[in-house]
């Protein structure tokens, strides 16, 4: 069962619609009158699919990107990834189950895949803390980066947080240099890294793991130093503005694209990958595939140094 946002509830009620009268049909053969009307209300109803998906505004894509039903780690993996054998633990601390990573075999290809993963229900959500690491996810995740470093291994990441953890626990064991030396590991390995936004991109939860030779987001995810209900709570004192905020972040796939702190957006499924979420995986392994194509024969020195001039560029006004 697809779960619909509030800004979908004419497609709700015309999908609810469809569904009965093809139960109506499949009990009473209705014959040709409900077969007609089937297809107009399906006409109807991917039309306004197509609308409503069109014109989303900044806000309706930060809930697109948290849709309950959308794609998780775990799907990429059984979409993209043969013989995936994970990898745990920070050798310091602990296992954090808010990322997961291992090694396996991309269109032939060994490589190293690390990634949020947020849960499908509400006991693997609280089992992997809704995606939101610990220090000792960070640190699990920079072993794994310098490991596939070691042996040659591309790396390709998947990230949908909201952001870091931000218990006091998480603090006393040093989140903000964990999540600090994750980041430097991504800009200092000499091995291509392919960074993927498939949901929330929140805060340096996000960037720790996305600081990749290149940034690819899918077309409905978000990317922002902080949330929309979080920028509202310090600007404006009300998470009411939520918004306002998101309108003027610029969080969506296709603003960042044009500030070019992403260099490619996957398209999604219409309606959003939940719909058909092996369509979409699949296209963003073409994307990945092709990403990864570009490192093929170059050496690390010259993989390494693209990866920083493209973070150091960033942000540069033309002078004229």
């Amino acid at each position: 069962m697809i779960s619909f946002l509030d800004f979908e509830k004419p497609i709700a009620e015309l999908e609810a619609r469809i569904h009965d009268l093809r139960q109506l049909d499949g009990e009473q053969q209705g014959g040709a009158d409900i077969e007609e009307e089937l297809g107009r209300l399906e006409r109807k109803a991917d039309q306004l699919l197509r609308e409503t998906y069109g014109k989303l505004t900044p806000w309706q894509k930060v809930q697109v990107a948290r849709h309950p039903n959308r794609p998780q780690f775990n799907d990429y993996i059984a979409g993209l990834i043969d013989g995936f054998t994970p990898l745990a633990g920070d050798r310091a601390y602990a296992d954090d189950k808010a990322i997961t990573g291992g090694i396996g075999r991309f269109r032939g290809r060994s490589v190293m895949v690390i990634g949020h993963e947020k849960g499908s229900d509400m006991q693997s959500r609280v089992r992997h803390n809704f995606g939101m690491a610990r220090p000792e996810g960070y640190r699990k995740a920079a072993r794994l980066m310098r490991l596939a470093d070691r042996f040659g291994l591309p790396v390709i990441t998947l990230v949908d947080t909201q952001g870091a953890y931000p218990g006091i626990g998480a603090e006393e064991r040093g989140q903000a240099e964990a999540i600090a030396r994750s980041t430097e590991t991504c800009l200092d390995i000499r091995v291509p890294l392919i960074a993927c936004l498939v949901g929330e991109g929140g805060s340096g939860g996000a960037v720790a793991l996305a600081a990749g030779n290149a940034v690819i987001m899918l077309e409905h995810s978000v990317y922002a130093v902080i949330s929309p209900e979080g920028c509202a709570s310090i600007l404006w004192r009300s998470s009411e503005r939520s918004q306002d905020a998101a309108d003027a972040m610029k969080v969506t796939a296709q603003d960042l694209v044009k500030l070019a702190v992403v260099d490619q957006v996957v398209e999604e499924n219409l309606g959003g990958a939940h719909r058909n979420p092996a369509s979409t995986i699949a296209a963003l392994g073409d994307a990945i595939a092709t990403a990864i194509a570009q490192f093929d024969g170059k050496d690390g020195g010259f993989t390494r140094q693209h990866r920083r001039d493209k973070f150091l560029a960033m942000g540069q006004l033309g002078i004229a």
